[in-house]
């Protein structure tokens, strides 16, 4: 058994216009993996399908593997070949065929008795099917309940929900047809529930681990900006995604995520937590006016009580401890006089409370130095 193969590229040329009936890939839609072979009659330049064994194929029938796909000829014990390189092909079994020179009684007497011994169907029955290699795009996912989420901006765990699409392209038909597509299958969709039930499960968990590795680094709100990382962190997740390559024989290609928003009950959370911030906010404006205030009036109370006067005591009592400590950083030198004249002041602040013992004491220190 084996393949002839008659030309490349697309079906166009002068040789595959001679053919008159063709076996090329049925329909595939967005989410079709797998489509069974389908026969194709020229009609004055027009293809036409026509009805027949959908993927049936015996010796001597004419294949066209389209762009962006590969065929697949199995029977009943398994694949005997897979075809990745688009072009025109001759299936060669080997079988008794007005192909290959046998007389047209001969071929087909033998093949009805071969049928009604196995139930219609000749014992070494060959088909084949076409594999989807283009972005299988727009598979949805959504998380099946709230997923916890420790958003460093509030400090504490969030449930959220997310919900999105994801793409995937395979790579490897040949381990997709033996590790992903059950037995004796020549139609194949992940529009079915059964056929993504398992990827859909292994995404969920990598996007979750996904969803922890980030909550360091970006608010919840950020998220949906970032779908280039956690699509690399999802490919890179070896217990999950990261083995569709080597199980499967397909990859994740690309995430869209469509809304990530906060359960009912972290929504609540994150109202309260605001509400109290804008209330804190207020309080400490209020108390830090009330405090300078109170300063200032403390200032003028003390500095009136020794004689200075209401509006100089409100003035001095604020200025003249910085006075004195520029006075004393930007004069080179201090003479005895003026050294005595800065330690009265800071004795009468001292005294008055505007300095503690501890200021004083390293006021008095500096001017001493000079």
């Amino acid at each position: 058994m084996g393949l002839i193969k008659a030309f490349t590229g697309a079906i166009g040329g002068t040789f595959a216009d001679q053919w008159k009936e063709i076996i090329t890939a049925g329909q595939f839609d967005e989410q079709t993996a797998i489509t069974p072979g389908v026969f194709k009659q020229q009609n004055n330049g027009r293809g036409s399908n026509t009805s027949g064994s959908v993927g049936v194929i015996s010796n001597g029938s004419k294949i066209f593997v389209p762009e962006n796909t590969a065929a697949v000829i199995f029977n009943q014990s398994g694949i005997e070949d897979i075809i990745t390189t688009p072009g025109g092909y001759v299936f060669n079994s080997g079988e008794e065929s007005v192909f290959n020179g046998n007389s047209i009684k001969g071929a087909i007497l033998n093949q009805v008795k071969d049928r009604i011994g196995f139930g219609g169907q000749t014992s070494s029955q060959v088909q084949i099917a076409f594999i989807n290699l283009r972005e299988i795009r727009d598979i949805k996912f959504g998380t099946k309940g709230p997923q916890m989420y420790n958003d460093f901006f509030y400090g504490t765990d969030l449930e959220i929900i997310a919900f999105g699409t994801f793409s995937i392209r395979i790579n490897d038909p040949e381990k997709f047809i033996r590790n992903y597509v059950p037995a004796n299958m020549t139609y194949y969709s992940f529009e079915n529930r059964e056929a993504r039930s398992q990827i859909l499960s292994e995404f969920l968990q990598s996007f979750t681990y996904t969803l922890n590795s980030l909550s360091s680094k970006y608010r919840i709100s950020q998220l949906p900006s970032q779908v280039n990382e956690i699509a690399s962190i999802i490919t890179s997740d070896k217990d999950n995604v990261g083995t569709w390559g080597d199980r499967f024989g397909f990859q994740l290609v690309k995430i869209g995520i469509q809304n990530i928003e906060f359960s009912p009950e972290s929504k609540e959370l994150v109202k309260q937590y605001s509400s109290n911030k804008m209330n804190i906010k207020a309080y400490d404006d209020v108390s830090q006016k009330t405090s300078n205030i109170s300063a200032q009036q403390k200032i003028a109370q003390g500095i009136e009580s020794h004689g200075l006067g209401d509006g100089a005591g409100m003035i001095v009592g604020m200025n003249m401890a910085q006075n004195i400590s520029s006075q004393v950083q930007n004069k080179p030198e201090m003479s005895f006089d003026q050294q005595i004249e800065a330690m009265k002041k800071l004795k009468e602040l001292l005294d008055i409370g505007i300095l503690t013992q501890e200021e004083f004491d390293k006021k008095k220190k500096e001017i001493m130095m000079f």
